[in-house]
């Protein structure tokens, strides 16, 4: 990178006029001060005409001072109470123009008698400056705004990036995990900025940008934070919601800014998180070529890759929502380089629990690729959260480190949701929600093909009254045909169970988002799967465009009313099958229904080896209550409460949808 030639350094009004202001009003202030000290007298009392008379009577005027006309101020000789104070001073108004009698009337009584023209006082005079003083104050302030900004008032074109300090705690590549293709991406850029000859010799040329793609959660921000960390020059940040503001005009100029001050300190990064908020897809929508945000746009493409070089300036941004961005923003020579940061696999979301819990303390005996393995299609930030968790229930727990138990809690109270143990059901919701669940258990323990069974549950989480999880052994990309066959049976196992056990008319709304989703998983295995021997490998529906998002108007239909009946047919059949199937499962072991319904009814909570000890028709092992945590030490004096282990792990989990959603 070329040297730069440091600009001349220009004359700073805003320090001059600081200092200015700074040393008038110490000159103004010392000078009131003196004023005030030199000026200070016991203060006098307002007499009445009529008091004064009485005492010059009894000779206690001393002097008298004419100020004006008929005003006048004097001493006593003897200090006179006025209503409770003592007064040695007195000012008095006189109900007729002073003369030159009167004047002799207070000679020849030993008065003395001076005339002064009254002057109006420092303060009194600084003080009827004060709105002129106020008003040029403004108009310094005013003016100030505008030479930093420019031309544009009050500097609202003026770039809200803020400059990392270098005091500010720094986050390092060795802070992130689970994404090693995206932390090799951006390592590349770092190595080119601190070294550029060892890429330039060969040809190349350092890429103007990169957009961070990938789901909410999975690190985009945190991966800009380590590049901040990791680089050692320059690094802008900045919101693409801090662009738009309510004056027209203002984002491109912010825009303008932003780019102005990466020239000036380049070879610098600028990095703009949620990008989607100023360059969305220009089209049709419900804007036009005058919207705000489309001149941002247009702006940001300019100084991106336009007539004027902008050497030096690389731009990242992070985004979750790739397919609504602009073309043009995306193509080569803008965003050289897409960087996808996906879900973590089971390896990278292993690595990620361990840099969460570096600064926890473990127990021993914690297995956290056990935990990994148990957290599929969990994000970093997820994961994060479970850790979190855990270390707050091992201090509530007053333990002195997190261990297996609080870990398999916390993530059971961020996958489900919180216990809700105060819910109180009747006999009558008890069992059915156990025969509910139970019949999923059942279908899913006899359909060869599908996730483990993990654990059973009837404790109240989150919004359901009860929940059947299964667990993959790895994570599944895709999922075939067979798969999803048997998740749709799955789905009606627990409406099944009611039904038989029930009858028809009391089956309940339990039911009512296991239906949901599996209407959803047909739909989209006729739709869009081509799984339709019917309908074919053929993708039929209607478009799903946000108007928006700038790319339609209205929202087409692209399906006769034909294909809709087929597609209607077709997906009733598929649904009738997979009840079916449920309930001739069911029917068939229908004793293990009911035994693993009452298991359900006694422990509340069931795993997988208890499952089949039931459908086995053995005894279930004795329950062990957990041993008590050992409290940490307290103070001299202090009282601990003790308090009730937490219940051992409940997992669950809906259907999972296909690939592809």
């Amino acid at each position: 990178m070329p040297n730069r030639v440091p600009p001349p350094r220009e004359f700073n009004w805003a320090r001059t006029l600081r200092t200015l202001s700074f040393w008038a009003l110490l000159i103004v202030g010392s000078i009131a001060l003196v004023q005030f000290a030199s000026s200070r007298r016991q203060e006098a009392v307002e007499i009445s005409y009529t008091q004064f008379t009485e005492q010059l009577d009894a000779a206690n005027i001393a002097a008298v001072e004419i100020t004006e006309r008929q005003q006048i101020k004097g001493d006593f000789k003897h200090a006179v109470t006025v209503g409770r104070r003592s007064a040695e001073h007195f000012t008095t108004l006189l109900p007729f123009e002073s003369r030159a009698e009167w004047v002799q009337t207070l000679r020849d009584k030993g008065v003395d008698v001076r005339a002064r023209e009254e002057k109006q006082s420092f303060g009194v005079f600084l003080f009827s400056f004060l709105p002129y003083l106020f008003i040029l104050g403004l108009i310094i302030f005013m003016l100030r705004q505008m030479q930093q900004g420019g031309n544009r008032a009050f500097a609202f074109g003026k770039s809200k990036a803020k400059l990392l300090a270098g005091d500010t705690p720094k986050i390092t590549f060795a802070d992130v995990a689970g994404c090693d293709e995206a932390k090799q991406e951006l390592e590349e850029i770092i190595d080119f900025l601190k070294d550029p000859q060892k890429f330039q010799r060969l040809g190349g040329r350092l890429p103007k940008g990169a957009l961070l793609v990938g789901p909410p959660g999975t690190g985009k921000t945190l991966l800009a934070k380590a590049v901040a960390g990791e680089a050692g020059r320059p690094f802008f940040s900045m919101s693409g919601s801090d662009f738009v503001e309510m004056f027209v005009g203002v984002g491109a100029s912010r825009v303008r800014d932003l780019f102005e001050q990466g020239k000036a300190h380049a070879p610098c990064i600028i990095f703009i998180d949620e990008i989607d908020a100023v360059g969305r897809h220009r089209g049709a929508g419900l804007g036009g070529g005058h919207d705000e945000r489309e001149q941002t746009l247009n702006q940001l493409l300019v100084e991106m890759d336009g007539f004027e070089s902008n050497d030096g300036v690389i731009l990242l941004a992070a985004t979750n929502r790739p397919d609504i961005l602009d073309p043009a923003l995306l193509r080569p020579g803008r965003f050289d380089r897409q960087i996808v940061v996906d879900m973590p696999d089971v390896k990278g979301r292993e690595q990620i629990l361990r840099v969460h819990t570096r600064k926890i303390p473990l127990a021993a005996g914690v297995n956290l690729e056990r935990i990994a393995k148990g957290t599929p299609g969990l994000s970093g930030a997820e994961l994060s959260n479970i850790v979190n968790e855990a270390a707050l229930l091992a201090a509530r727990r007053n333990k002195s480190a997190v261990d297996m138990n609080d870990l398999e809690d916390a993530k059971d109270k961020v996958m489900l949701g919180l216990e809700r143990k105060s819910m109180v059901l009747s006999d009558e919701e008890r069992r059915l929600t156990a025969y509910h669940e139970a019949g999923h258990a059942l279908v899913s323990l006899k359909i060869p093909g599908l996730d483990p069974l993990h654990k059973v549950t009837i404790v109240p989480r989150g919004r359901a009254l009860g929940i059947t999880f299964s667990l993959p052994e790895e994570d599944r990309h895709n999922y075939t045909k067979q798969y999803i066959h048997g998740r749709l049976a799955m789905a009606y196992g627990g409406r099944v169970a009611e039904e038989l056990v029930f009858g028809p008319e009391k089956v309940t709304t339990g039911a009512a988002q296991d239906i949901q989703q599996a209407t959803e998983m047909a739909r989209r295995m006729v739709t869009q799967f081509g799984m339709s021997d019917v309908v074919g490998p053929i993708a039929v529906g209607d478009r799903e465009a946000e108007i928006f998002l700038g790319r339609e108007v209205v929202q087409r239909r692209e399906i006769s009313d034909r294909t809709a009946e087929i597609v209607d047919t077709e997906l009733k059949r598929i649904l009738s099958e997979a009840y079916e199937r449920a309930r001739m499962i069911i029917s068939e072991h229908r004793a293990a229904l009911d035994r693993l319904a009452s298991a359900l009814l006694e422990r509340e909570t069931l795993d997988r080896d208890e499952v089949e000890l039931v459908l086995a028709g053995k005894a279930l092992p004795p329950v062990v209550p957990p041993a008590p945590a050992t409290p940490p030490p307290a103070p001299e004096g202090a009282q601990i409460k003790e308090k009730t282990p937490a219940r051992g792990p409940v997992l669950g989990s809906p259907p999972p949808e296909p690939a592809g959603a």
